[in-house]
């Protein structure tokens, strides 16, 4: 069975710094783009960051720009979402999904080509 679950999420100071975990089972992740989203209540879902097959290359929302960092490691099926400098406006329900595309130009991972994706674990941020 195809599964990606998501766990690392919680309760943070602002400022703080919280890593996401990404873990797949069922299928190999090295061949798949993955990427992390968000949705915050009332609001749309949101592209946070997305990272290619083999890691080479990787890509951010401008509002995360210089404060996340996407890996991944295909030894352990596993990706990762490092965040920093939290900022109240980062708290929302983070999920990840796999894609098989990581376009050269923007939008370089379109959300419409993911799937598999997780349950979310739920990242708040108090000021």
């Amino acid at each position: 069975q195809v599964q990606l679950v998501e766990s690392g999420g919680g309760l943070v100071q602002s400022g703080g710094s919280l890593r996401l975990s990404c873990v797949a089972s069922g299928f190999t992740l090295d061949s798949w783009t993955i990427g992390w989203f968000r949705q915050a209540p009332g609001k749309e879902r949101e592209g946070v960051s997305c990272i290619s097959s083999k890691g080479g290359t990787t890509d951010y929302g401008d509002s995360v720009k210089g404060r996340f960092t996407i890996s991944r490691d295909n030894a352990k099926n596993t990706a990762y979402l490092e965040m920093n400098s939290l900022k109240p406006e980062d708290s929302a329900v983070y999920y990840c999904a796999r894609s098989h595309y990581f376009y050269r130009d923007p939008p370089k991972c379109p959300a419409e080509f993911f799937n598999s994706w997780g349950q979310g674990t739920q990242v708040t941020v108090s000021s």
